[in-house]
Parts: structure tokens; C-alpha cells; sequence
């Protein structure tokens, strides 16, 4: 290829996919693992050596604080790495000025050589170089617009009524036949009948928290850990008691 002067030279890759809701709907052809199947299939093809693999599924191309892209970085500057490769540029970021920063200062400072595969983007060909700029603007542009889609989809479901939390508030459990519908949770319903029925017989909040606390009654997030739902466990490891207190807050 014309502008490519390193072609023999035996390339030390870090290939990098990355994978969010600002790539739209066809997930199926920017997966996680088409991406790595893609990018092994070119590394071996050019007869160089995987020194390792970066993921960031679930991080959105517009922010560069992303925990595998930052190890990454980590590993250029120590040397482990001397080239970059991804499936295509919007997997790198899709924010314009950050995508230039690095393509055009941090990789040629660091002697690393940037492959987009799938947009014949190398930093050793320039002729190629010079419309990246342009694919970056597109990229940064595509990911604002889905942005905007992703948010009046929510918006509109909101309106319909229908719930759009991880987890079902104290009192609710999501339908198994719609996770956007709650039903009531008959194991304690009681409890949430009897807070308001305390409230609006003129207890303040800290009064109803002592009533709860004398009837050993679990507290929202143990009994949310009872049933099974992840993050709450933590708060009470190495103090059962904490699972009957209740604060004002809950």
C-alpha cells in the first residue's frame, strides 16, 4: 500500500474492541466477539504477535475514561505495546477532538501505529490520514443522534406509564411477563400499609422507623438481598443487625 514504509517490520498489538448503546441497534456486527474474531484474523494474516486484548463493553465512544482504554494507555507508555488496532475508528471514541488528540500527538509521541480495519485508517499511510479527521466528525455526530433517540424512547415510555428502573421499589416486584409493569408484593405489602397508615396518623419519620425496628422487620435493600438482587450484600457483611435497621431515608 501506497505511504506504508514498515510493512516487514513485526508489529507488538494491543487490539482494542469496544461495545455501547451509542452503536445503535445492529449490535450483532460490532459485537464483542466479531470484533476480536476480525482483529485476530488481521494480526495473524500480517504474521504479528497479540501482546494483548482490551475490552470495554458497555462504554460509550465519547468518553475516553474507560478502564480498558486507560490500561491500554498505561501499556503504550511502558512500552508493552508498539501498535493499536480496532475493528473500526468509532471503536477507538467517537468524540472529534479526543480521537485527533490521540491519532495525531499521543500514538506517533509514542511510536504506535494505529490500524482501523474496517476504514483503511493507518497512521503510516497518509493519504489515509487525511480524511480520518472527517470520519471522526461523522462518528462524534452519529453518537450525539443516538443519543437523542435513546433518550425520547425512555421519554416516551415514561409517558406510557411503564416503570424503567433496574429495581422494583420496596413494596413491588417486577411482572415476569413485562419488566416494564410492577405488581404489588403481597410478602410486604403489610409493612407498606402500615407506614402509611402510621404517617397519616400524624408519626414523624423517625418515630415509624422505631416502630419498624422493635418488629424486626428487614429493611429494603436486606430484604432486596434476600431475594437475590445484586450490590446489596455488601452493606451488611459482618453485621446481621444492620438488616433490621431502619433510617430515615429507607
Amino acid at each position: 500500500m501506497a505511504g506504508i514504509k514498515e510493512e516487514k517490520k513485526i508489529y507488538l498489538v494491543g487490539i482494542y474492541c469496544r461495545l455501547s448503546k451509542d452503536d445503535g441497534t445492529d449490535n450483532e456486527s460490532a459485537s464483542i466477539a466479531t470484533q476480536k474474531s476480525i482483529l485476530t484474523d488481521y494480526v495473524k494474516k500480517q504474521g504479528w504477535h497479540i501482546a494483548k486484548t482490551y475490552v470495554d463493553d458497555g462504554y460509550s465512544g465519547t468518553n475516553f475514561q474507560r478502564p480498558s482504554f486507560q490500561n491500554m494507555i498505561k501499556d503504550i507508555e511502558s512500552g508493552l505495546i508498539n501498535c493499536v488496532i480496532t475493528k473500526d475508528l468509532s471503536r477507538l471514541g467517537r468524540n472529534y477532538l479526543d480521537c485527533g488528540l490521540y491519532l495525531e500527538v499521543f500514538f506517533p509521541e509514542h511510536n504506535v501505529r494505529y490500524i482501523a480495519v474496517n476504514d483503511g485508517v493507518d497512521t503510516l499511510n497518509k493519504s489515509a490520514m487525511d480524511i480520518t479527521p472527517f470520519r471522526n466528525i461523522l462518528n462524534e455526530m452519529y453518537a450525539a443522534d443516538i443519543s437523542v433517540k435513546i433518550k425520547s424512547a425512555y421519554r416516551a415510555r415514561f409517558q406510557q406509564g411503564k416503570f424503567m428502573g433496574t429495581t422494583a421499589p420496596y413494596g413491588y416486584i417486577k411482572d415476569p411477563a413485562d419488566h416494564n409493569h410492577l405488581l404489588i408484593d403481597d410478602k410486604v405489602a403489610h409493612v407498606v400499609k402500615e407506614i402509611f397508615d402510621l404517617a397519616l396518623k400524624g408519626n414523624g419519620v423517625a418515630k415509624i422507623c422505631r416502630h419498624l425496628n422493635k418488629q424486626h422487620i428487614l429493611r429494603p435493600a436486606a430484604y432486596a438481598a434476600e431475594r437475590g438482587e445484586t450490590g446489596f450484600e455488601r452493606h451488611f457483611e459482618g453485621n446481621e443487625d444492620k438488616r433490621y435497621i431502619w433510617s430515615g431515608t429507607a
